[in-house]
């Protein structure tokens, strides 16, 4: 049973793992456009977490509160960002001069690259080539059509979310180890947060559209308002919009009071015109 523990000082083991490994699947669980895939990611680890905080339980809901922030990459190399977050729960234990914000800001900074590189391979490559194999066999009549399918998508699914599982935890908490003693936690730490805050920023000029159709008429010219506001700053509407909703959801209030004013504002806005 030795040979099983994976981590004596917290009594983590194989099984903990596969507890994760299992857990990962339900990642999408419970998507929302508050959290993202964050409660599912939560739930995957956390019976690691209640072992780590066994003796604090303040800890603990620490913990259950930074995991519960915002978090949303493709599924299949999410266990990777689960092993890290784990490592680095041990350190922010163990280490009372370890930054718990860095926790976050490492996963934030992992998002994107490794959203890239899945959607790439599992929706890019893995399942285009699975459809297209398996398409060949029904339309041959062949009931190993579905299985082929299911086979040669999940197959590199599976070994994925427990190879990086595995490396997050114990190759990155050697990396983390190694940037903690030299100083670097920090430098990363910052440069995470610049690459978070870059990303958002990409994001809401794709997933806010927000314009203003509305024109009018001098010396027989005809002037755009969207095109001042873009010579002022390229998606100025969807910034403002997604600034002004921040500040409200930073002074407590709730999230569906903020979809509720969007719904009202935006209905109004857009029967005068002033929106798009």
């Amino acid at each position: 049973m030795a040979s099983d523990v994976m981590n004596e000082e917290y009594g983590i083991t194989k099984k903990d793992f596969r507890g994760v490994f299992w857990r990962s699947f339900t990642l999408l669980g419970s998507m929302n456009y508050e959290r993202m895939e964050a409660l599912g990611f939560l739930y995957a680890i956390f019976p690691i977490l209640k072992k780590i905080y066994k003796d604090d339980i303040q800890g603990l809901k620490n913990a259950c509160h930074r995991h519960m922030v915002a978090f949303n990459m493709t599924v299949a190399p999410s266990p990777f960002v689960m092993g890290i977050a784990i490592a680095m729960e041990q350190m922010a234990k163990k280490d009372k001069n370890f930054d718990p914000s860095s926790i976050n800001a490492v996963k934030v900074s992992l998002m994107g690259p490794l959203s890239g590189i899945g959607d790439t391979f599992f929706w890019g490559i893995f399942r285009i080539l699975a459809c297209a194999i398996a398409v060949g066999f029904a339309q041959q009549g062949s009931v190993l059509a579905p299985i082929i399918l299911l086979l040669l998508f999940n197959i590199p699914n599976f070994l994925t979310r427990w190879i990086t599982l595995d490396l997050g935890y114990h190759k990155g908490s050697t990396l983390l180890s190694e940037m903690e003693r030299t100083g670097k936690m920090k430098l990363f730490t910052h440069c995470a947060g610049i690459v978070g805050v870059a990303a958002i920023g990409c994001l809401i000029a794709l997933w806010v559209p927000i314009s203003c159709p509305a024109t009018f008429v001098v010396s027989d010219n005809e002037i755009s308002l969207q095109k001042y506001l873009d010579d002022i700053m390229p998606c100025l509407l969807p910034l403002a919009t997604t600034l002004s909703l921040f500040a409200f959801l930073r002074k407590g209030n709730k999230a569906i009071h903020a979809i509720l004013i969007v719904v009202v504002v935006g209905f109004i806005l857009g029967v005068l015109g002033l929106v798009a």
